[in-house]
C-alpha cells in the first residue's frame, strides 16, 4: 500500500453497510483501500463483500495465523497513510480512548504511527452520554481525527445527533487527513468558481444552467489537499460547503465578480463557474402572471465577464488565470480563442453535448490548453481530474515564497 490509501475498520452497527459505499467512493478518488472487520461490523456485513468493493483481503482476526505470518498486525497497522474507522462506535471509541486492546481494530489503533480518523454512529442518547463525550475528547487531545455525526433520524426511530456522515463527507475529511501539511501549495492562496448563476425576472423566476458545481468544488478541495488556502466562490448549488474551506455563496454574475475581487490577492484564479453570458436587462418587483402578457419577450443585457476581469486585473492579476470551456462543437477551436479573447493563461476545455453526462455528472474528458500545447486527458472522474489540475497548479507556481 502507499501514502494515498486507507485502512478501513468497520465497526458494529446498522450504519456498517454504508462503509461499502465509502470504500467505493474511497476508491473511485484513486485511494487504496484494505478493509479491517470487527466481530460487531459481521453482523452486518461480510469479509466478501468488503474485500470485493476494496480489491482486497479483508482482515478480521487478531490471532490468525495465516495473517500474522504473512503481513501480522504491527505492520498491517503502519501500512497505509490514514486509519479511518467509519463506523466508529462507542465501543471502539472507548476502547481506544483508555488504549485496550482486546482485539485486532482496538490492536491496529494502538500500534499505528498513522493518523487516525473517527466517523462515529450511535444512538443519540449514546452521542451525548457523558462517557462518550470524555472519549471523544481524550481521542482528540490525542491528535485524532473526527468527521461527523449528523443530525437525523436513527434506525431506532429517535432523532438527533449520531447518524454517520455521509460516505462523500468521510471521503472528503479523508483526503484533507491524507494531504497533511507541507502539500505542494502550501503557503499559497488559490480562488476557485463554481456552479452555475442565477439571474432573476422576477421574485420567482431566474434565468440559469445545468452546471452542478461538481467540478468547482473538487478543484477546490483538491487544492486545499495541497496545503493551498482556499476561498471557493459558489453559486447556487445542493452541495455542502467543503470542510477547511471559506465559501463565499453567490447568486448572480455581478455578485461573483464582486466576490472574486475581494477575494484577491491570490496567487491562482480557477474560473470554473459556468457564470450567465445575459441576465434580463429588467426584474420586476413583483411575479409577471401570464394574464397581463406573461413572459413573452425578454430584454437581455451583458453581464460582467469574471474570467477576463480577473484575468486584466490592473493590479492584482494572480500569477496564474485558469478559465474553463464548456462548448458543444469545436471544443478546442472555441477554447483556443477563448484563452486568447480573455487574457488568461490557461483553459480547460471539455465537450458538454448532450449524451456526455458532463453537466450534473461525476465524470469529465478535458483537455488543458497552455500554450505551450494541448494536452488531453481520458475520461476521468472529476476528482481525479481535479487532483492533476491541482498538481499542474503546484508545478506551475513553485514553492511559496519564504
Amino acid at each position: 500500500m502507499t501514502t494515498r490509501s486507507v485502512l478501513l475498520v468497520i465497526g458494529g452497527g446498522v450504519a456498517a453497510y454504508k462503509a461499502l459505499e465509502l470504500a467505493r467512493e474511497l476508491r473511485r478518488r484513486g485511494i487504496g483501500v484494505t478493509g479491517v472487520l470487527t466481530r460487531g461490523g459481521a453482523e452486518f456485513i461480510t469479509p466478501l463483500s468488503v474485500g470485493s468493493l476494496t480489491g482486497a483481503k479483508c482482515y478480521t482476526e487478531l490471532f490468525d495465523l495465516t495473517d500474522e505470518a504473512a503481513m501480522g498486525h504491527i505492520e498491517l497497522s503502519r501500512s497505509a497513510g490514514l486509519v479511518l474507522i467509519a463506523p466508529a462506535t462507542a465501543n471502539i471509541l472507548a476502547k481506544a480512548a483508555t488504549g485496550l486492546a482486546d482485539d485486532l481494530a482496538s490492536t491496529l489503533l494502538l500500534a499505528t504511527d498513522k493518523r487516525v480518523l473517527y466517523a462515529p454512529a450511535m444512538n443519540v442518547r449514546m452521542w451525548e452520554h457523558p462517557a462518550v463525550k470524555r472519549n471523544v475528547e481524550t481521542l482528540q487531545a490525542d491528535g485524532a481525527l473526527f468527521v461527523g455525526p449528523e443530525k437525523g433520524e436513527m434506525a431506532c426511530g429517535e432523532f438527533g445527533y449520531g447518524r454517520l456522515a455521509e460516505p462523500a463527507a468521510i471521503a472528503d475529511a479523508a483526503e484533507d487527513a491524507l494531504r497533511g501539511e507541507g502539500g505542494a501549495l502550501s503557503g499559497r492562496h488559490v480562488v476557485v468558481t463554481a456552479g452555475p448563476t442565477h439571474e432573476p425576472l422576477d421574485p420567482v423566476r431566474y434565468v440559469a444552467n445545468r452546471s452542478s458545481g461538481k467540478q468547482g468544488y473538487a478543484i477546490a478541495r483538491a487544492c486545499r489537499q495541497l496545503g493551498a488556502r482556499v476561498t471557493l466562490v459558489a453559486g447556487p448549488t445542493a452541495l455542502p460547503d467543503p470542510r477547511g474551506i471559506e465559501t463565499v455563496h453567490v447568486e448572480t454574475a455581478r455578485q461573483m465578480l464582486a466576490a472574486s475581487e475581494a477575494a484577491l490577492p491570490a496567487d491562482a484564479f480557477v474560473a470554473c463557474a459556468a457564470v450567465a453570458d445575459y441576465r434580463p436587462a429588467y426584474e420586476t418587483e413583483h411575479k409577471v402572471k401570464k394574464e397581463r402578457g406573461g413572459l413573452t419577450a425578454i430584454d437581455l443585457t451583458e453581464n460582467p465577464d469574471v474570467l477576463a476581469s480577473i484575468a486584466r486585473h490592473a493590479s492584482r492579476r494572480p500569477a496564474l488565470v485558469i478559465g474553463f470551456a464548456a462548448e458543444t462543437d469545436d471544443v478546442l477551436g472555441h477554447a483556443e480563442a477563448k484563452r486568447a479573447r480573455k487574457g488568461c493563461d490557461w483553459i480547460v476545455a471539455n465537450d458538454v453535448s448532450p449524451g456526455t453526462g458532463t453537466m450534473g455528472g461525476d465524470r469529465n474528458a478535458v483537455t488543458l490548453i497552455t500554450g505551450e500545447g494541448d494536452e488531453a486527458w481520458e475520461d476521468l472522474p472529476k476528482s481525479e481530474v481535479s487532483r492533476r489540475l491541482a498538481e499542474r497548479i503546484a508545478g506551475a507556481l513553485g514553492p511559496a515564497p519564504g
